[in-house]
């Protein structure tokens, strides 16, 4: 028997590092979101902090590999190997096949509320996951994830400049796309993933959780 499972694709200032947690949160199901590197780090020998730096929140390890690789010839990202501090080479595709086994793992068994990590693609197939994905235009996520940065780990520091966070929400943004596009050839826009696509720049996030709430209970 397979468990309700939400996954929740999220562009940089959508809210999905609070949206997610509240939905699960409401659904009485465990929110999956930084505890997928802790198991995929157990699985391959990494300490946590070395696994964090494969994070496709943060501007930095895998996720500022695929930003700056998204700018060159796709040939680029072909047979790019991930060098985990402190252990020997991993190749891309075996850290992202420990993350997808994990991924398949809470479907089968608990459930939960899974952010990122491509979880429509991974669980297209699961009969009762909703697939969600989270956006809005470019300007009301700047100004969304400048008014947060004090209240959610979504931003990595406060007092981020707008310049800055606007340098970061185009590496993120670039980021995620590649990752996506590079490991499944899919557009992580496109609206035909998902089952139910927010606006969270126009609708106040109580609101998005309650609707991503009944979605997946009317499933």
């Amino acid at each position: 028997m397979s468990a309700r499972v939400v996954t929740v694709s999220a562009t940089f200032g959508a809210g999905g590092s609070s949206i997610g947690p509240a939905v699960a949160d409401a659904l009485g199901l465990p929110f999956v979101d930084r505890a997928i590197p802790v198991s995929v780090a157990a699985e391959i020998g990494c300490t946590l902090e070395e696994v964090l730096a494969h994070d496709d929140r943060a501007e930095r390890g895998l996720g500022r590999l695929l930003a700056n690789a998204a700018k060159l010839p796709s040939a680029t990202l072909g047979g790019m190997d991930v060098y985990l501090p402190g252990t020997a080479f991993v190749p891309e595709e075996e850290f992202v096949s420990h993350t997808e086994r994990f991924i398949r793992q809470v479907a089968r068994e608990d459930g939960g509320v899974i952010l990122g990590r491509a979880g429509a693609l991974v669980l297209a197939d699961h009969p009762q996951a909703l697939h969600v994905r989270l956006d809005g235009a470019r300007e009301r996520r700047l100004g969304r994830a400048l008014r947060t940065a004090d209240r959610t780990d979504e931003v990595p520091r406060t007092g981020t400049s707008r310049r800055a966070m606007e340098r970061m929400l185009d590496d993120n943004d670039r980021a995620r796309a590649a990752y996506v596009k590079h490991f499944y050839g899919a557009d992580p826009a496109d609206p035909r993933l998902y089952h139910l696509v927010v606006d969270t720049t126009r609708l106040p996030e109580p609101a998005a959780v309650d609707l991503i709430v009944s979605a997946a209970r009317a499933l």
